[in-house]
């Protein structure tokens, strides 16, 4: 199958038309983010001070860190939507927001801890930006992630023959390993289900995740596809999406 390549700008518009309805859709996205920060706390003993945050988004990891770690002074919020600065309040912490591509941004200082959630898997080179992050990263600091791995989505790649270049876990241990010491990496498979293929495309529409798809789909196309989805995904009285969680937490020596 090929792979697809990422237009940031048009992955910049889904997500910024998708934020009204993010944090009611986004299922996956924030048990994703619950056990990035249960792993987080499993390997991390000292509070970090300075924090960054790539792909903030709606800010559902933002908030869930802050609850969650004392001790935090300043974050730096990232995303590739400028105004999703306007969507995250936080009082009596000095927060800085970035916005712009990651992969070509300046960096402001060292930090303690860099964090993603659901955001990495649209890079275009997850191992330069690893060896920028290093760079970054205090002696002692930690990164922590999660993104998607190859099975992501496969019921729609498989009909719709489109693939988001995801790598496979044990390439991103090998890419951490160069710079890093890796303290855990893990991955797994989560079906959600939908009452049709209908459901499944508004799922994705209004959580951003159809940043692939450039050009709206006609009334034959559409029926086609579902009549497939159901025919070759249908689960109990609907249909089955399948996402594939990936996790690393690893420090720098």
């Amino acid at each position: 199958m090929p792979l697809h390549r990422i237009d940031k700008q048009l992955v910049c518009r889904r997500f910024q038309r998708a934020a009204a309805s993010y944090d009611r859709q986004a299922l996956i996205q924030e048990r994703m983010v619950e056990h990035l920060l249960e792993l987080l706390s499993q390997h991390s003993s000292n509070p970090p001070q300075r924090v960054l945050e790539i792909g903030c988004g709606t800010g559902l990891l933002t908030r869930r860190l802050i609850q969650r770690m004392s001790g935090i002074e300043e974050l730096v919020l990232n995303d590739l939507v400028p105004d999703f600065a306007s969507r995250i309040h936080i009082a009596d912490l000095a927060v800085q927001f970035l916005p712009g591509d990651i992969e070509t941004l300046s960096l402001p200082g060292s930090f303690d801890l860099i964090i993603s959630s659901s955001t990495l898997h649209w890079l275009h080179d997850l191992e330069r930006l690893l060896v920028k992050l290093a760079a970054h990263l205090r002696s002692g600091g930690i990164v922590a992630f999660s993104l998607y791995g190859t099975d992501n989505l496969r019921e729609i790649k498989e009909l719709t023959k489109v693939a988001l270049p995801c790598p496979a876990l044990p390439e991103i241990e090998a890419m951490l390993c160069q710079h890093f010491s890796l303290m855990h990496s893990s991955e797994e498979r989560v079906q959600l289900h939908f009452p049709s293929p209908q459901e499944v495309l508004r799922h994705l529409r209004q959580t951003g995740v159809n940043a692939l798809s450039r050009s709206p789909w006609n009334r034959t196309k559409l029926e086609q596809f579902c009549t497939e989805y159901r025919h070759c995904f249908s689960a109990g009285s609907g249909v089955a999406l399948t996402y594939h969680p990936m996790y690393c937490v690893a420090h720098k020596c």
